[in-house]
């Protein structure tokens, strides 16, 4: 059975870091793109970032460009999620996702994408506030 454990939310101030880590079991990690995802109460899930089997090409939504990078070891079967320069707006919980196949641009511009990700971990709740 495929599991994904995303650890590493908290309450944070503004301005603040955290790091996300997801550990997945029961797949051969490198084989597998990762993506993370977010929901915030009341409204969608959104596409936050992706990094492909390899750790070779990573992706980004607009609003954390910049300020989050994505990057994964494949030794430890973990994906992470370093998250700086926080803000208020970026508080919600926070998932990480995966599947057989996980097209990155798409899954972080179109939520009907998420038909490809088959395994979502429990989510972890980031919270901004001063």
């Amino acid at each position: 059975e495929v599991q994904l454990q995303a650890s590493g939310g908290g309450l944070v101030q503004p301005g603040g870091s955290l790091r996300l880590s997801c550990a997945a079991s029961g797949l051969t990690f490198e084989d597998y793109n990762m993506g993370w995802f977010r929901q915030a109460p009341g409204k969608e899930r959104e596409g936050v970032s992706c990094i492909t089997d390899t750790g070779g090409s990573t992706y980004y939504s607009a609003s954390v460009k910049g300020r989050f990078t994505i990057s994964r070891d494949n030794a430890k079967n973990t994906v992470y999620l370093q998250m700086n320069s926080l803000k208020p707006e970026d508080s919600a919980v926070y998932y990480c996702a995966t599947g057989e196949y996980v097209p990155c641009r798409l899954v972080l511009t179109s939520s009907t994408a998420y038909n490809y990700l088959e395994v979502w971990g429990q989510g972890t709740q980031v919270t901004v506030s001063s």
